[in-house]
């Protein structure tokens, strides 16, 4: 097997950080040596003041497969009760974590199949592309497990209780077009302008208001879990907090001099 940088490619470009998952013969199904990258790039992401937003995306014809099972690392001893949940709280469900929790926004540029955890994945960023040719795929139940990565949280909000029921139930492949149908894809473009249409979102992103985006994420994504007063209590802090910040304050600025406002990230 490759080394773990050639199997996560990484780069960092106009404020943009890119992380490419590039195991194409397998489909993309991520191991563990590279979920933790992942988990590890999306980190540096949140701390890096140059970093203002981040592209998931992969190589080949599928974006993820799901979880590599073959790769895993082999169990020192006989697995007993806990052992199963302990290793999804660490695994999967740290990695759809770190998306969400990342500090700037993260775009999905769908190239190709996302399955199982892969499907979450994508679904766990705060927008996503697809290629035409892409397809989302709750494969679990064709395994006859349930499924994990947090995805019996992420799709009822997304598409509602029985939709998420109707994917996770029967396991069909769902083409990117249905997709976007049902408010998972934000966009669906030809495969051919999957690439620059997620350099012209990021970069756009990433020329914004850092911080009153990371604000912006936090309050919605917590919204779904919350009552009407501390959703509202919330917006306030997050109000207070970002107006500290230079953007802001230019923002206001810009708009009092009727002129184009030039955002730092700060």
């Amino acid at each position: 097997m490759e080394p773990l940088d050639r199997q996560v490619l990484h780069t960092t470009e106009n404020g943009v950080s890119w992380i490419t998952l590039n195991r194409p013969e397998a489909m993309n199904a991520v191991t563990w040596d590279q979920r933790e990258r992942i988990i590890a790039l999306l980190a540096d992401a949140s701390e890096d003041p140059d970093v203002r937003a981040v592209v998931l995306t992969a190589t080949g014809k599928g974006f993820c497969a799901g979880a590599d099972l073959k790769n895993s690392p082999a169990p020192e001893r006989e697995r007993v009760t806990g052992d199963v949940s302990r290793t999804i709280r660490r695994g999967a469900q740290r990695l759809i974590a770190a998306v969400q929790d990342c500090e700037k926004p993260v775009l999905a540029a769908v190239n190709g199949t996302a399955a199982g955890i892969g499907a979450h994945l994508a679904l766990a960023c705060d927008l996503v592309l697809a290629a035409e040719s892409a397809r989302f795929i709750e494969v679990f139940v064709r395994r006859g497990l349930v499924p994990d990565g947090g995805g019996a949280y992420l799709l009822p909000r997304l598409v509602g209780p029985q939709r998420a029921k109707e994917l996770m139930f029967f396991g069909d492949a769902l083409p990117a077009a249905d997709a976007q149908r049902l408010g998972l894809v934000n966009r669906v473009v030809p495969d051919g302008e999957l690439a620059k249409t997620a350099r012209d979102w990021a970069e756009r992103l990433a020329a914004g208001p850092t911080r009153a985006l990371a604000l912006t994420k936090q309050l919605v994504n917590a919204s779904l879990d919350s009552d009407r007063a501390t959703a509202f209590a919330a917006e306030a802090v997050a109000q207070e907090l970002n107006m500290t910040t230079h953007d802001a304050n230019e923002g206001v600025d810009s708009f009092v001099q009727r002129r184009h406002p030039q955002f730092r990230g700060r």
